[in-house]
């Protein structure tokens, strides 16, 4: 295994399942692609063939063995198509969800508690990144910025005052007024409103709407807007 690989192998992670993704990944990362975790599935039960998530500065690849380990199915989530991430601690391990712009859902559960966590602050310093981007000014334009070149002041004679009230005109008098703010819509009694809602609670609003949806019970319009109101508040 590659000496940049074994940091992954602190939290619990499963050495063999490791070991088989990174001989892969290395065929599989871009130009300029960097691994920046691993978390392993570990099931109650003895599971010999975990899944696995990977989180690089370019994407989410989930790692799924098949045909009893001989082979492995890759599928990857670009940061840019990705609209929110979740991590949901239970009382064996964790599941860590994202969401993306299209609507799909996608979970890993019986995840390490500690493994999920990582992974989940490393995703959303990426998605931080997409929203901030670090962008670099040259010094020497600051400088100019700050301080443009001095422009020769030419001297003026100038004469005592002896009453402010000579040069100063009279200020007019200014009346303003207000128009009184809107109010905010009172939510129906016993529900909560969209901001006091955990993300946790958001995405599962969420994926109920979508299955209402699937049902025919509301239409697409209606969706759409619950789904645009909902993303404002994750």
């Amino acid at each position: 295994m590659k000496e940049q690989f074994k940091k992954f192998l602190n939290e619990e992670q499963d050495p063999k399942a490791i070991e088989k993704i990174t001989s892969k990944l290395t065929d599989l990362l871009m130009k300029g692609e960097e691994v920046g975790y691993i978390a392993v599935q570990k099931k109650p039960a003895i599971t010999v063939f975990p899944d696995s998530i990977v989180v690089t500065n370019k994407r989410i690849i989930i790692c799924e063995p098949k045909n009893l380990g001989l082979s492995m199915d890759f599928t990857d989530y670009a940061w840019d198509d990705i609209a929110s991430t979740f991590v949901k601690e239970n009382i064996l391990g964790s599941e860590f969800s994202f969401a993306t712009k299209t609507d799909l859902a996608v979970t890993i559960d019986y995840i390490p508690k500690i493994q999920a966590r990582k992974i989940y602050t490393y995703a959303k310093e990426q998605l931080d990144l997409l929203k901030n981007p670090i962008t670099t000014t040259p010094i020497q334009e600051i400088v100019e910025e700050v301080a443009p070149e001095a422009e020769e002041i030419e001297e003026v004679e100038t004469e005592e005052v002896t009453s402010f009230a000579e040069i100063l005109p009279a200020a007019p008098a200014v009346t303003e007024t207000y128009e009184p703010l809107p109010t905010q819509p009172t939510p129906p009694a016993g529900e909560r409103k969209l901001s006091d809602l955990s993300k946790e609670e958001l995405f599962d609003k969420l994926q109920n709407y979508k299955k209402l949806l699937d049902n025919g019970l509301i239409m697409q319009g209606e969706y759409d807007t619950y789904k645009k109101e909902i993303l404002s508040y994750m």
